[in-house]
């Protein structure tokens, strides 16, 4: 390390010093001394300042790097910013652009929605009227709906009583068979017959059992047959008699009683019959008599067999249904009066 000048000063000042030897009082010795001394703890003090001078100016040094590599980063942190600015401010006026056309087209749609609204206003005013209109036919509805439900059940327990007198009549029909053919079985199944059709009872007696041919006079045979019809008859008070007299198509060509044609043998031997069954007992009044002639066959007429079985009187029992005819006049009658 290079000497200071106030250091070589010293240092010449003692080496003088040293070659005048009680040239110098002692006191200048000490003054010497003391000012190397000094001179030394500067230069002690100067050379720590010196250590921490170097130690900023490196410090300082690096702190400076720092701030220039800073520097760089900043400025291309800037040039990003500036582009990203640029970048920012091109999507800043695209989106001004579009928010001007959102707006106007808003104000459009909201024209556009301002009408329609309007629309939809007065169809929900005139739909609120029809449904006023609609409340009140359903009001109406309801009243006649409560009608038809009382009508209901009024029918209903009609109709009940209806069936419970169609199941006595049917009941009462079975009955009367039963009676009948048990009053009946002596008889062949040729000569008689006992079936039910149409919820009636009826009683087939064949020419055989009755009547010889072409006359109107009833054969003892057949006479026991209708005694024992009569007496279950005489019984039944509710019970209508048709008897009906049938013939096969040969032309009747008798003159006897003034019997023209088989009408007139078709009705006389109803006639006689339904007399033996009111003189067995069966109320005249319950008792019809009418003769088919040769209209209504059972077989085709075209072999013996078949005439003969064309050659017939029938029976036909019948309830009376005054209660049937009585439930369903008040039927009638209750539908006349609503209308229905």
């Amino acid at each position: 390390m290079k000497k200071t000048p106030k250091l070589l000063l010293l240092s010449t000042a003692l080496a003088a010093t040293t070659l005048l030897p009680g040239c110098v009082a002692s006191k200048k010795y000490d003054d010497l001394r003391a000012r190397q001394a000094a001179t030394e703890q500067e230069k002690a003090t100067a050379e720590r300042q010196y250590r921490q001078a170097v130690a900023e100016l490196k410090k300082t040094t690096d702190e400076l790097a720092q701030l220039k590599l800073d520097n760089r980063r900043l400025a291309d942190d800037s040039t990003q910013n500036g582009n990203a600015l640029r970048r920012t401010r091109n999507l800043y006026t695209q989106l001004t652009d579009s928010y001007d056309k959102l707006l106007k087209n808003s104000d459009r749609a909201i024209a556009d929605k301002s009408a329609d609204y309007n629309k939809v206003a007065k169809d929900l005013a005139r739909r609120e009227a029809e449904l006023g209109e609609l409340a009140t036919s359903l009001n109406k509805s309801k009243a006649d709906v409560d009608k038809l439900n009382a009508d209901l059940k009024t029918r209903e327990a009609k109709l009940a009583e209806l069936q419970q007198a169609l199941a006595d009549k049917d009941k009462a029909v079975n009955d009367l068979k039963a009676k009948v053919s048990n009053a009946l079985l002596s008889f062949k199944d040729s000569d008689l017959q006992v079936k039910m059709k149409d919820g009636k009872v009826y009683v087939s007696l064949s020419e055989q059992l009755l009547f010889k041919s072409g006359s109107t006079k009833v054969d003892p045979k057949g006479i026991d047959a209708l005694k024992k019809l009569a007496v279950v008859l005489q019984e039944q008070k509710d019970v209508n008699v048709v008897v009906e007299g049938h013939t096969d198509n040969v032309p009747f060509r008798g003159a006897s009683g003034g019997m023209k044609d088989n009408w007139d043998l078709s009705v006389l031997r109803a006639t006689e019959i339904a007399r033996l069954l009111t003189e067995g007992g069966v109320t005249p009044s319950q008792v019809t008599a009418s003769g088919r002639s040769q209209y209504v066959p059972v077989a085709s007429n075209d072999t013996p067999a078949n005439k003969a079985m064309n050659r017939r009187t029938e029976i036909i029992l019948t309830p009376k249904l005054d209660e049937l005819f009585k439930i369903l006049d008040t039927n009638s009658t209750s539908s006349t009066s609503t209308g229905k």
